[in-house]
């Protein structure tokens, strides 16, 4: 007779864990090439390295990574579920014991596996006690005020540094005209001094002058100067003419340039007759070619005193005075120069 039982199943191999009703048996497993080569497909898990994270440190770790300006959108976004095998999630640290993580975790125990909620909204995170003081509430807005404010204090910077440049060139050009013009005030000064002490000096030359002519006088009048001193020719023994000649009419009075002694006066060979007229200084004035002489030796004349007449003796091609000047050493000089260095114009 048939029985209304089920027949009994086969007893499984296998038995489940805690979360099935079935229980589960091992067997021995002898691992090959073939069985421990990866797995490949959708259905592989990629190998974890570094720090694992549950649900709640990525939670957290998204609100580090998110900048500034996207923390503005991040409240208006659903919450994203991530979940992970629990072989994975098991050997996971408690994310309250992470640096820096106990602040934005929950103590209570049963809340282990729940993500905390800030204490502040996204988009206030990142803004300073200063600005919530000020009512800034979106962290975006604060950071691009923030931008602003870090460019209009570089422009300033800039603007100042400008500024600062062109007053400092304007005040080195303002103090080189300054200067410039101070070293031409000066130099204009010195011109006018220069040229007060040069009027002076001919001033004081002139009067130096002025006297000496009132001591001194030209040898003869109405006069013309035929041949002057150094002048070179074969009419003269040295070869060159070692005085002044004045050519004027026979018998035109000779006068002394200045008083002073007749050293000499007589006959003198080509000279013909000459008197010679030593001054207080030792220079000697020699008057050669006279016809004649008013004048002997050893006495006293002054300046403007007739010494003698213009003549045509020794030797001559005409009447005229013949004039040397002599230094006191016996040196030969231009007559005309030292009759000028006396303030007379010849």
């Amino acid at each position: 007779m048939a029985s209304n039982q089920p027949a009994p199943e086969a007893p499984s191999p296998f038995r489940t864990d805690a979360f099935g009703d079935e229980e589960r048996t091992w067997e021995e497993w002898n691992p090959t090439e073939e069985s421990v080569r990866p797995v490949r497909g959708r259905h592989r898990v990629a190998k974890q390295r570094g720090l694992a994270r549950s649900s709640t440190v990525l939670g957290v770790g998204v609100i580090a990574a998110v900048g500034a300006g996207g923390m503005a959108t991040a409240q208006s976004k659903p919450p994203v579920s991530i979940s992970l095998p629990d072989s994975i999630a098991d050997k996971l640290p408690d994310a309250t014991s992470l640096p820096g993580m106990g602040a934005f975790m929950s103590g209570d125990a049963e809340a282990d596996n729940e993500t905390v909620a800030p204490s502040a909204p996204l988009t206030t995170a990142g803004i300073t006690v200063a600005e919530a003081e000020q009512g800034t509430t979106d962290a975006g807005e604060a950071l691009r005020a923030r931008i602003l404010q870090q460019a209009e204090q570089q422009q300033a910077g800039a603007d100042a540094e400008a500024k600062a440049a062109e007053e400092k060139a304007a005040a080195e050009e303002a103090a080189a005209q300054a200067a410039k013009q101070q070293s031409k005030a000066e130099a204009e000064a010195a011109a006018e001094k220069k040229a007060a002490e040069e009027a002076a000096k001919k001033k004081a030359e002139a009067e130096r002058l002025a006297k000496l002519a009132a001591s001194y006088a030209i040898p003869t009048s109405s006069y013309t100067i035929t041949s002057t001193y150094g002048q070179a020719g074969s009419m003269w023994s040295s070869g060159y003419h070692t005085g002044l000649d004045f050519a004027a009419p026979t018998g035109t009075p000779v006068k002394a340039v200045h008083g002073g002694t007749v050293k000499s006066a007589g006959w003198s060979g080509a000279y013909g007759y000459r008197t010679v007229l030593a001054l207080e200084d030792g220079t000697e004035v020699w008057y050669c070619h006279q016809s004649s002489m008013d004048v002997t030796a050893g006495q006293t004349v002054n300046t403007g005193d007739t010494i003698g007449r213009v003549g045509a003796t020794g030797n001559v091609t005409g009447p005229h005075l013949h004039l040397e000047v002599h230094t006191a050493d016996g040196s030969g000089i231009d007559p005309m120069s030292w009759l000028r260095s006396k303030g007379l114009s010849i």
